[in-house]
């Protein structure tokens, strides 16, 4: 018998409590069970609690067939961490915990599409159908947050062969993996003294280079890549080919300007044929070889090859970087130090081709400004990840926006039983349980 209300008494034999069915709503079209997040990590509310517009650093992105959730991204960068060209647990880990935490855009690193194409005998590869399987997981748990990521694929060239940087980047030698017999560039000009002398790539060289970059579009579709990105900065195989400092040949890739953006503009056509017209394809530039020389590259050959890119219409995003072509260059870094360089590229292509900012955009006001002023399509962030994987949540908290977080982080900063999807920007106290 159960007392109620002091005086009513209940038979407990007519008395049976119901409950609805509430169980978690399985991610959809994932090999096992995840909780499905809706909507995905990084998505502002709309409209949001306070009545405020939504930034622009936070409002959704499409590109051909793909919808960004925000415009911020997790830049490329080497974890020097693979065997034999595989992900391991590692890259799980670390793509995993940015994935819950809601970056727009994700770009996995540089992976070779050849083995001497590696900057480390670390670093990520995609020559063989063996390298998919370790991909495709890392790929599908980024889609089990609804998170959408994509791979730069590229080729060391003259700067192969090397050995992690807190190994003291020096030459990786054959008996430590390397392969300095086997390291190929535009000419035979070494990055810097003591470095391997690069063969130059005959012209056959450069039929199986597009013929690999081909095969490695096509493992990164299979493993599931929302876009490609391709490397054509920082010194490797395709920015060695723009540079006059680099590449010194006299046959159809050297010489002229327009000889020498030729190999990367080939590279762009056969990723466009391979993806076809639903899949978005960005590359990666440094706008400047930071050296003083009438032989470097610099911000108007970046501009002049950027309206070269948009009006071929292969590439719909162009990354704008700078440096490591050069050992003697000389960087004047800073809080956005590369900023102008996307902002000049910007105002010449206008809306024939987004384009993104990165290196040293510390906080989501002055990501947000950069959009603003400059008419930047994309925020790119590298270290700043590595520091916080949770960096998208305190670049809209430093906005004042409220964002979307993975269930299962959210609920210890939302009201428990009735929590809601969005955390609130000053929401970084704790639950009770804590």
């Amino acid at each position: 018998m159960i007392k109620i209300n002091n005086n009513s008494i209940i038979n407990c034999q007519y008395f049976k409590m119901t409950w609805p069915d509430v169980a978690a709503k399985p991610a959809e079209g994932i090999s096992y069970f995840t909780p499905a997040q809706s909507p995905p990590a990084g998505t502002a509310r709309n409209p949001q609690t306070n009545g405020k517009p939504i930034p622009k650093l936070f409002k959704p992105l499409t590109v051909r067939g793909v919808t960004f959730q925000n415009r911020l991204g997790l830049a490329p960068m080497c974890q020097y961490s693979a065997e034999n060209g595989k992900m391991t647990a590692w890259h799980m880990a670390h793509y995993g915990a940015i994935a819950q935490r809601g970056p727009g855009i994700m770009i996995i690193e540089a992976t070779g599409v050849v083995p001497e194409g590696r900057i480390t005998p670390g670093c990520l590869g995609i020559w063989q159908d063996a390298q998919i399987a370790p991909l495709k997981q890392v790929v599908e748990f980024a889609h089990s947050q609804g998170q959408k990521i994509g791979i730069q694929l590229a080729h060391g060239g003259r700067k192969a062969s090397t050995v992690a940087p807190w190994l003291g980047g020096v030459v990786a030698n054959n008996n430590s993996g390397g392969w300095t017999d086997n390291v190929k560039g535009p000419s035979a000009i070494p990055f810097a003294e003591g470095d391997p002398m690069p063969k130059e790539m005959t012209e056959d060289d450069i039929a199986e280079l597009k013929a690999a970059w081909v095969a490695a579009t096509k493992r990164a579709l299979a493993a599931g890549c929302d876009f490609i990105e391709i490397h054509s900065a920082h010194g490797y195989l395709l920015s060695s080919f723009l540079s006059p400092s680099s590449n010194q040949r006299t046959d159809k890739y050297g010489g002229s300007f327009e000889n020498r953006i030729r190999l990367p503009l080939e590279i762009a056509q056969l990723t466009r044929e391979t993806v076809g017209e639903e899949v978005p394809v960005f590359l990666r530039v440094s706008a400047s070889d930071w050296v003083e020389s009438e032989k470097g590259w610099k911000l108007e050959d970046t501009v002049q090859f950027a309206e070269a890119l948009a009006a071929q219409g292969c590439v719909d995003l162009i990354d704008i970087s700078s440096g490591g072509v050069h050992s003697a260059q000389k960087i004047t870094s800073g809080a956005g130090f590369q900023v102008p360089f996307a902002a000049a590229v910007k105002k010449a292509v206008g809306d024939k081709m987004l384009v993104s900012a990165v290196g040293m955009i510390n906080s989501g006001t002055m990501a947000e400004k950069i959009i603003d002023e400059d008419d930047i399509d994309v925020i790119l962030v590298g270290r700043s990840f590595q520091r916080d994987t949770g960096l998208a949540w305190q670049f809209a908290k430093d906005l004042d926006v409220e964002i979307a977080m993975a269930a299962q982080i959210r609920w210890g900063f939302t009201n428990f039983r009735n929590a809601s999807e969005y955390i609130q920007p000053n929401s970084m106290k704790a639950s009770f349980f804590d």
